[in-house]
């Protein structure tokens, strides 16, 4: 397949690509004009009742995030109030947070200040269940601390307290790269990411992104 998406790419003015304006355009890999089966088929799950509600409440939220919009607006609320309003939207009392074991007193922290907003809070560590990870094969030289007992992270564990803990929304905070994963897979309840883990920027990715062409660009080149 040569023209998959690859919208990071598209170089077409912003008020005129297709995916913005009825008579715009877009390059040879713009799934506006490629997949429109595929979109169709997807706009139709947004008649379903439940979704078509979820979704026209995140596009409030989404919008409510700006003030003056009359005159282009600018971004006032951080995001931990973002998700407490888009919570009160949907009426949802109970929220989880599955949090990473290094990040324990950022998770405290956050989950003071839902109760403070009065919801009922659930948290649960990723090493819940203080499983070995000679539990899914790795050795001594694989571990964090080599060959020191240590304890898995279990995203499925996180994820399936929190369902029977009657959760309406989970909130991942730090869950590693792949754990984070298994965990929207095998979450029933919704789920946001409040922060995503990385060790060396302060948990904000973003910041490699930003400094990619300077202090970062180590990053870019292929690892031997």
């Amino acid at each position: 397949m040569t023209n998959y998406p690859r919208c990071a790419e598209c170089r077409v003015d912003r008020d005129k690509r297709a995916c913005g304006t009825a008579a715009g355009s877009g390059p040879a890999f713009c799934p506006t004009r490629n997949a429109p089966e595929t979109i169709e088929t997807a706009t139709e799950q947004y008649e379903r009742p439940e979704v078509k509600e979820f979704a026209r409440q995140a596009s409030i939220q989404e919008a409510e995030c700006y003030s003056d919009r009359e005159t282009g607006g600018h971004p006032v609320k951080p995001r931990f109030v973002e998700i407490c309003e888009f919570a009160r939207k949907m009426n949802y009392e109970r929220l989880g947070v599955a949090y990473c074991a290094g990040l324990t007193r950022e998770a405290y922290t956050l989950a003071s200040a839902l109760q403070d907003r009065g919801f009922d809070v659930a948290s649960v560590v990723c090493k819940v269940g203080a499983t070995p990870k000679e539990k899914i094969g790795i050795t001594g030289d694989e571990k964090v601390r080599q060959h020191q007992p240590e304890n898995m992270c279990s995203p499925i564990a996180q994820a399936q307290v929190l369902d029977e803990a009657d959760c309406d929304l989970n909130i991942v905070l730090g869950l590693c790269v792949g754990h984070d994963s298994l965990f929207f897979q095998y979450s029933e309840a919704p789920v946001t990411v409040f922060a995503a883990k990385d060790r060396v920027m302060g948990h904000n990715p973003l910041a490699a992104v930003y400094t990619m062409d300077g202090y970062s660009r180590w990053m870019k080149q292929p690892k031997e």
